[in-house]
Formats: C-alpha cells, sequence, structure tokens
C-alpha cells in the first residue's frame, strides 16, 4: 500500500460511506454482490492490519423500492419510509455475506439526527460503536429512514458519515460514489475545469467549485461531500472524495487514483476536546479527592471512588465541572450516571457499582475520551 500522507492504511478508524448508484442493479435482489465482495476484500485487508472499519451504506430505499414494485418516480414519504423498511433487511444480509466470507462480524446500526446531537443519544450511540470495533466487528450504519421525516432527516448519507466520523473520532473518511473528486468547475459543463487533488482549507472559493443544488436537490453531488467535508475536518478526521465504481474501490484510492483529500484542521482527540470544552453548558459539579485530582492529571478516567461529593441535576450524557475539595474548577466532562446515580455510587469502588445500582454501568463516572483538564 502506498505511503503517500494522505492514505487510508495510516487511518486508525476509516469510515467508508457508500452511495446507492454503487450497490444497486436492475436485477431481482437490486444488489451489486460482486462490488459488495470486492469492498468487503479491501476492508478485510485493513482490519487485519488494525485498522477500524465503519461502513456507512445507502441503497435501503433503492432495494425496497424493487421488492415492493414501486414507482420509478418521486416516491411519497410513507412509500419512501415504507421502501426503507423492506429493503434494509436485504441491505443488511448483502453487507453480511460480503464479510462473512472473511470471517468478519458485521452489526446494523440505524441512527437519525437526534442520535448524533442530542447528548444523551449521541453518548449511546457512540458507546455501541465503540464496543463493537473493540470487538473486531464492522458496524454497517444507515439513517433510520422508517422513522425520518423531511424535516428532520439527513437527506443524504454524506452528512451521517461525518456525523458518526465526528462522533467516534474517526481519522479518515472515504466518500465512494459516481464523482471522482473536487474541480475548480463543472467538468461537465466547462472543458477547462481543472481536477483539485488536494483541500487543505475549505474556504468559499472551494465551496463555489461545488457549484449550487439545482431545483428539487435532496441528496447527493458534490454540494453535500462539501458539507460534509467541513464537519469531518473539523473533527478532525480527512476526508477523500473517490469514484467508487470499479470493484476495489479503497485498494485503488491506495495505488493511486485520481482523487480528492480535504486535510483535517486538527486531530480527533483535540477537536473533541474542543467541543466538551467550549460547546457544552454545563449542568451539575462533582468535587474530587486528592488521589484523583493526581490520577486526572496523568491522563486517567475518572473512577467513583475518587468522588467525594456530587451537586446539580443531570442525566447520563450531560456536562458537569469537576472541582476539587476547594470549591476550584479543574475541568469538565460528559458524565457516565444521571445526579441520582451518581450520588449512590460516589466515593465507592466499581466493582460496588451493580449492587448499589442494580444494573451494571460503567467502570468510569466520566471516561478520560470524554474529559478536559483546564490549563
Amino acid at each position: 500500500m502506498s505511503d503517500n500522507k494522505n492514505s487510508l492504511s495510516s487511518a486508525n478508524r476509516l469510515i467508508v460511506k457508500v452511495g446507492s448508484a454503487l450497490l444497486t442493479t436492475d436485477d431481482a435482489e437490486g444488489l451489486n454482490q460482486d462490488w459488495l465482495d470486492a469492498l468487503a476484500d479491501d476492508v478485510a485487508t485493513y482490519v487485519s492490519n488494525g485498522t477500524q472499519v465503519i461502513i456507512v451504506s445507502s441503497g435501503a430505499v433503492a432495494v425496497g423500492r424493487q421488492a415492493l414494485s414501486l414507482s420509478e418516480t418521486a416516491l411519497r414519504l410513507e412509500e419512501k419510509q415504507a421502501a426503507a423498511a423492506a429493503g434494509q433487511i436485504g441491505l443488511f444480509h448483502a453487507w453480511q455475506r460480503a464479510f462473512a466470507r472473511h470471517d468478519l462480524q458485521t452489526a446494523q446500526i440505524l441512527l437519525t439526527p437526534s442520535d448524533t446531537e442530542e447528548r444523551r443519544r449521541h453518548l449511546n450511540a457512540r458507546n455501541t460503536m465503540e464496543t463493537l470495533l473493540g470487538l473486531g466487528a464492522v458496524p454497517v450504519i444507515n439513517e433510520n429512514d422508517t422513522v425520518a421525516t423531511e424535516e428532520i432527516r439527513f437527506g443524504d448519507n454524506d452528512r451521517l458519515a461525518a456525523r458518526v466520523a465526528q462522533m467516534i473520532g474517526a481519522d479518515t473518511l472515504a466518500l465512494l460514489s459516481d464523482i471522482d473528486g473536487l474541480y475548480s468547475a463543472d467538468p461537465k459543463k466547462d472543458s477547462d475545469a481543472q481536477f483539485i487533488e488536494e483541500v487543505s482549507e475549505i474556504t468559499a472559493a472551494v465551496e463555489a467549485m461545488a457549484g449550487e443544488a439545482g431545483p428539487g436537490y435532496s441528496s447527493g453531488g458534490m454540494v453535500t461531500k462539501i458539507e460534509a467535508a467541513k464537519i469531518a475536518t473539523r473533527a478532525g478526521c480527512a476526508v477523500v472524495i473517490a469514484d467508487g465504481k470499479e470493484l476495489h474501490s479503497l485498494s485503488n484510492i491506495e495505488s493511486g487514483k485520481k482523487c480528492t483529500w480535504f486535510l483535517a484542521t486538527a486531530n480527533p482527540s483535540t477537536a473533541r476536546k474542543r467541543w466538551i470544552a467550549g460547546a457544552l453548558t454545563t449542568s451539575g459539579a462533582l468535587a474530587i479527592d486528592d488521589g484523583a485530582r493526581t490520577a486526572l492529571g496523568s491522563g486517567k478516567s475518572l473512577l467513583p471512588a475518587g468522588v467525594t461529593k456530587v451537586s446539580g441535576d443531570f442525566e447520563r450524557g450531560d456536562a458537569v465541572i469537576i472541582e476539587d475539595a476547594s470549591g476550584n474548577r479543574l475541568g469538565c466532562g460528559l458524565i457516565a450516571y444521571s445526579s441520582n446515580d451518581a450520588k449512590l455510587i460516589a466515593g465507592h469502588k466499581t466493582g460496588e457499582i451493580e449492587a448499589l445500582l442494580g444494573y451494571r454501568g460503567r467502570d468510569e463516572m466520566i471516561h478520560r475520551d470524554d474529559l478536559v483538564i483546564d490549563g
């Protein structure tokens, strides 16, 4: 594989977004299993080399449309939702078959916008993905079209993929579709359009290169890819846009096939810490002892045993302030327990959590990935 600085092989966590045009065919099943198998071959190579991979897959509506013999013309919202419900089964089974050839376990996750934006649901979804990746599985994610409406849905899986990258701290996002990258103008309309190999910053001039969405535009195209790249690169995730129509799309990127790279403006950890420190309103406070303060200073998580007092009214996933015994602020973080549960386990060892709460929660009150220490 390539040693180029813009390389999928250097990723620790890789998100691969697959567009409907790559997956679907006109046959009875409506899916291009050969293409899926080839992509699974590429993904299996990355996984064997230690990269954690998540697939963000379009195609449920297209597959369901064929299964239910729905019109090829524009569908009503309820018809799209019905098609998604029918198509999601076949779509996931196709991914399952593709990865089973490499003894890789898959898991299906359906998300709505609020799952990535509302903190408690964000935390739940993130923890599920983290657990699956830790177990060596390849999560396959799609928007939950069966319950989404036109007013609240992502509208395209480019942006969904970027939100997932932001959520789990991925360092690389590959957007595969029938577009090979960014040009200075629409190459179909302007023969002098120049191909852009690398974008270090998404400026107004770069956004203008994508053109404008036409009447009735809802998803796909370069406009949404630029919007997705803005979300991801600000979260510390590099983005590559590539034509995925040929088999082994990921290998083709590594071997030097034409594509456009958008460089990350931070690393994922730094970007997440900035979000926690500056973008959230705190809902309570935890006072900690000197031992816990020393542990946090060395980069460790906050355990219940080090908490001496819990103040405020908060729920799991809310941001809380961390204070020393004198009430001085030390930092803040996203807490893994509600205020009621936090009060019950404060000062106790992790092994006592289940007996105190009646369920087995996380070992940490605040995990180090969800924690920012001031100064």
